[in-house]
């Protein structure tokens, strides 16, 4: 007899927890993390054509949730968040991969930026006409120095990204250049040339779904 009223007041504990459980407001955790990527090579020069620096044309593919490059064999897949050729960054979206993802340049400080705005346009690429992380100079992320033969990233520009699992992260380039340096602009083109494409970029990838970071 013991056992079986012990029985029923496990059983009537369960059903009242789980009635008090659904009328509560589920907690979401902060699965916020945040990255500094050193000197990523996106398509470096190996040659010139017509007296232009070229590279092998290859994007650098790299996942924000895993913080890590994906191989050029896996590129057609929902493995990668965002990707790297030059002065051009793709998203997993549109035409540019399978995924969900997309993005758009944001106006102001990393820091401030503590969530997507809520009346942002998510864009998608649309290669060769149009893509999510606006290209040119002085149009997107950079802006080019023609005179000093020069690439800096512009302050106050945050890329904010759908990742192809449809999460959400904010990513501010630091530098262009091999080791997070600038060349002086006095240094040669051979110097400019050989030590840009390798991208020192800091991010904050939110893991919940939320668009706080």
């Amino acid at each position: 007899m013991r056992n079986s009223t012990a029985t029923s007041i496990l059983f009537l504990s369960v059903i009242l927890f789980a009635a008090c459980s659904k009328n509560e407001t589920p907690v979401i955790l902060n699965t916020l993390t945040s990255n500094t990527v050193n000197s990523l090579p996106a398509d470096t020069i190996i040659g010139l054509v017509n007296g232009q620096p070229v590279g092998a044309g290859k994007f650098t593919f790299f996942s924000l949730a895993n913080n890590k490059i994906i191989a050029n064999s896996d590129s057609n897949s929902v493995n990668w968040d965002i990707a790297f050729r030059g002065t051009t960054i793709i998203t997993n979206g549109g035409n540019s991969g399978p995924g969900a993802g997309g993005g758009f340049v944001y106006t102001g400080t990393f820091d401030a930026l503590t969530a997507v705005p809520a009346d942002s346009t998510i864009k998608v690429d649309n290669v060769p006409t149009s893509y999510a992380i606006t290209t040119g100079s002085n149009k997107g992320w950079y802006v080019y120095d023609f005179v000093n033969n020069l690439i800096t990233p512009i302050p106050g520009r945050v890329l904010v990204i759908k990742t192809a699992s449809g999460k959400y992260a904010k990513v501010e380039i630091l530098n262009y250049y091999k080791g997070g340096i600038t060349p002086a602009a006095t240094a040669t083109d051979a110097i400019k040339t050989s030590f840009q494409r390798y991208y020192t970029f800091r991010y904050s990838y939110q893991g919940n779904g939320t668009k706080v970071f």
